[in-house]
């Protein structure tokens, strides 16, 4: 009987201290797992600041001057860019930024020098693909269409008292990339080439007019800071 009752002390022991070490296991263990953290959606808006170098073509002629060129300076100049994002791969960007540049003749009306200066107006609209599965490193490539606006036109050669060069369209291309820092901040490298061959109005003191091609076709180089809303 003692050992029975010996025995059964033991086995009710054994089985709490197992009931025990069960709930102290249970308190030791989360009772749920944290929800995973969800960044914030990124906002669709996008802007850049660059510093651009902007180096047109030469090219183009004076009508009914067989031989006539046309040559034009480079320029650098400061420029913004803002960009909509429909998804993540796809986004419309507007550049603007104002440039001057020096016409001068070429060929065989190379004595003429420097004939004007002109500023140019060029806003391009561009639809881009962005290609996201490189980590920060965010290429990209667009094509889109440009109006250039030309103003402060100046004759620069006492033989004309005036130059006239002609609003246009032009077609553009693009390819790029933003090395990003973080989610909002990166650094973009930009290289857009433009279809642009406006035609010009030139007017001599005598009041007599010359008309001719600019063939521009500039290439601008740029490089700035990105900055996603």
């Amino acid at each position: 009987m003692k050992k029975f009752g010996l025995g059964a002390i033991l086995a009710a022991g054994i089985a709490a201290f197992s009931v025990g070490g069960a709930s102290a296991a249970d308190l030791s263990t989360p009772a749920y797992k944290a929800a995973p953290v969800v960044e914030e959606a990124l906002s669709p808006w996008q802007i850049r600041v660059r510093a651009l170098y902007v180096m047109p073509e030469n090219g183009g002629s004076v009508d009914g001057i067989l031989g006539s060129n046309l040559t034009y300076s480079d320029s650098v100049v400061p420029e913004l860019d803002i960009t909509y994002y429909f998804t993540k791969n796809i986004a419309a960007e507007l550049i603007l930024g104002v440039t001057p540049h020096d016409i001068n003749g070429s060929g065989t009306i190379s004595s003429l020098g420097k004939v004007g200066k002109v500023w140019l107006l060029p806003p391009t609209l561009t639809l881009q693909y962005h290609f996201t599965d490189f980590g920060p490193f965010k290429p990209y490539i667009g094509a889109g269409v440009n109006y250039t606006v030309f103003f402060n036109q100046d004759a620069k050669n006492t033989a004309f008292s005036s130059v006239d060069v002609h609003d246009t369209w032009g077609l553009a291309l693009q390819a790029g990339f933003d090395w990003m820092i973080d989610r909002h901040w990166g650094i973009n490298v930009d290289v857009k080439k433009l279809f642009l061959e406006p035609t010009f109005t030139l007017q001599t003191v005598g009041g007599s007019y010359l008309t001719g091609g600019a063939d521009l076709n500039p290439w601008i180089f740029g490089t700035g800071v990105t900055y996603r809303f």
